[in-house]
């Protein structure tokens, strides 16, 4: 048996090889050791500068969020100053509100702001948060200053018509830097408007929605000052003499845009010179022979007396229809073209005379036929209970009740054009007063300038761009022949019902009740009641009510006090219309319900009503919801 053993020499090579060994491990663990050390303090770098950008970023957020409800809370400020006729103050507070704006625009456009919206999913929070910052600074400096700078060269008591004239100049001046304004917050919104909220947070959302709704209502406000800047001055006279037929509407016998046409004038304007000229009444204007044309739409819901009797032209609701149809027979009766038409009502009337205070009837003729009982004074207060109801009173002949009325309206614009009467704040809140009502309407023979006036309610218009895309309309045309639609107490109400197959579905409610004293037959006059001339019995009301529902809708069925019942159906301008009869006995009160169907516009819907005797809220009801099954 063979013994074998290590050699000296291979057991230090052994012993080499595992020291070199360990030696290569060590260097191995050394070199894992500095990079994980290196990776450790890149990971503690990284960390500690994801906080501070984080905690840099919060404090850019913290100076936008205190920034612009800093400027918010001007706004309201910036109104009491404009509104008080204080332009000083305005420009002051714009110049505050402008710091503000800066400032969080100047912290939206930090450069680790606007990295931080290049990062998936939170990105797009930031970017809309610096898209509203950018927004809010753009409006007021090139909104908000242009238009206080306007504001502060105006002097609103020389821009009114008077005998004198007006200084239309200040006006004309303004229209590039208002028309400018109006640009610029267009934009503005139009940027907000691109922004994508469906996947923002919600505290970045609603400030944004909050943000589009206001910019929305600048932006219109803004357009409709640029828009009266453009032709404001033309209309009154500033480029030649502008003559405008005046129709003081008659709420007493209901007509759909307010009343029937009672006292006609001229108004003429010359560089705002405002002076009243010929003077008539519907009535002796005289019967169109032959007609004028209709539009077949029109003719087949009112029939051909609205282009026969100027008593009869607002028949129809579409007041531009009306108003060309006063024009061409105020000419065929006189000779003479006017140049658009204006129309107002005893309530708007006294809107002017609370501006203008009380005017005194100085006429001769007109003290004469007030010696009666009428008062010799007309103030807001007693205008309307005067020309509506005690004329008919104290005055028995229809010739003279029509020389009163136009007398009045003489005498109120008399007080109108001489000047320095009351004060111009006021009369400017009255006659938009007016016109939001619908008692005060225009129209301009110029097509240019109806194509503005088309974009507002003062247009009266039934179609086109001034009516929203879910409007209703209800409509009253007196069928008695009398004056008793000062009587009759008026709701209207939309009943929103549920959807059917996709559409929407609203009912329009409409109550009804004669107020007149039970023995109305004998205690009022012939010419209030009609006596029964036109088959109504005298003290009763007879009403043709007639619906328009939105756009391609449909008309489906109609009930009166809950029963079903026939109706009319027809369609103007694509509008779904629907018109019953209703007849009232003293004390007597109905409830006329039209449903429509098949409405495609799913936005919030709003109604629109003939102004009557009564004040606009107590007839137009909040809005219900059916229940649904």
């Amino acid at each position: 048996m063979t013994d074998t053993h290590e050699t000296p020499e291979g057991s230090g090579r052994n012993l080499e090889e595992r020291e070199r060994t360990n030696s290569a491990t060590g260097r191995n663990m050394q070199r894992r050791r500095r990079r994980y050390a290196i990776a450790s303090g890149w990971l503690a770098l990284t960390a500690a500068l994801a906080v501070a950008v984080a905690a840099w970023l919060g404090t850019r957020a913290t100076i936008i969020k205190n920034e612009l409800e800093a400027t918010a809370q001007l706004v309201p400020v910036l109104k009491e100053n404009i509104v008080g006729s204080r332009p000083h103050d305005a420009n002051a507070t714009a110049g505050q509100l402008r710091t503000h704006t800066a400032a969080a625009r100047e912290a939206a456009g930090d450069p680790l702001w606007t990295l931080a919206t290049s990062i998936p999913w939170l990105g797009a929070n930031f970017g809309a948060i610096a898209e509203v910052a950018r927004s809010a600074d753009d409006v007021a400096n090139l909104g908000v200053a242009p238009l206080v700078n306007v504001f502060e060269s105006l002097d609103w008591n020389e821009l009114l018509p008077s005998s004198t004239g007006s200084n239309l100049e200040p006006v004309q001046s303004a229209a590039p830097s208002v028309s400018s304004a109006a640009l610029a917050v267009r934009a503005s919104a139009e940027r907000l408007d691109r922004i994508d909220a469906s996947s923002l947070w919600p505290q970045v959302a609603e400030p944004l929605t909050r943000a589009r709704e206001q910019l929305q209502e600048v932006t219109g406000a803004l357009d409709a000052s640029a828009n009266a800047a453009q032709i404001a001055p033309g209309m009154l006279g500033a480029d030649g003499q502008r003559s405008y037929l005046l129709m003081i509407q008659n709420n007493a016998e209901a007509r759909a845009s307010g009343g029937i046409p009672g006292a006609l004038a001229v108004l003429t304007l010359d560089n705002g010179k405002l002076t009243l000229g010929q003077q008539s009444s519907a009535g002796e204007v005289g019967v169109m022979s032959p007609a004028l044309a209709v539009d077949e739409e029109q003719e087949q819901i009112y029939s051909t007396r609205i282009g026969k009797y100027m008593q009869d032209v607002n028949l129809t609701p579409d007041f531009p229809t009306a108003a060309a149809s006063a024009q061409s027979m105020w000419e065929r009766k006189t000779g003479q073209r006017v140049d658009g038409v204006i129309s107002m009502d005893p309530m708007s009337l006294g809107y002017v005379l609370d501006a203008t205070g009380p005017v005194e009837i100085t006429a001769p003729e007109l003290l004469a036929l007030a010696s009666g009982g009428l008062p010799t004074k007309l103030s807001g207060k007693n205008v309307v209970p005067t020309l509506l109801s005690d004329v008919y009173a104290k005055i028995t002949l229809p010739q003279y009740q029509d020389v009163y009325f136009a007398g009045v309206a003489k005498e109120v614009f008399g007080a109108l054009s001489t000047g320095g009467k009351g004060d111009a704040k006021g009369l400017i809140e009255g006659i938009s007063r007016g016109a939001s009502e619908g008692r005060i309407l225009l129209w301009s023979a110029s097509a240019e300038e109806q194509s503005v006036l088309a974009q507002y309610p003062l247009s009266g218009s039934i179609a086109g761009p001034s009516v929203a895309p879910a409007q209703f309309g209800v409509y009253f045309n007196d069928g008695t022949g009398a004056k008793m639609d000062y009587y009759v107490k008026r709701t209207v109400q939309l009943v929103k019902n549920c959807e059917i197959g996709g559409y929407e579905q609203t009912t329009i409610r409409v109550t009804s009740t004669n107020t007149a004293p039970a023995d109305a037959a004998t205690s009022l006059p012939p010419y209030v009641t009609a006596g029964g001339s036109y088959g109504v019995a005298a003290g009763s009301v007879r009403t043709n009510v007639i619906a328009y529902g939105p756009a391609q809708a449909n008309v489906e069925t109609a009930a009166v006090d809950g029963m079903k019942t026939d109706f009319a159906a027809h369609r103007h301008a694509n509008r779904p219309v629907g018109t019953i009869t209703v007849t009232l006995a003293p004390g007597q009160s109905s409830t006329v319900e039209l449903t429509f169907g098949k409405i495609v516009q799913h936005t919030e819907p709003n109604v629109v009503v003939t102004p009557t005797v009564q004040p606009v809220k107590d007839v137009i009801l909040a809005p219900e919801m059916a229940p649904c099954n």
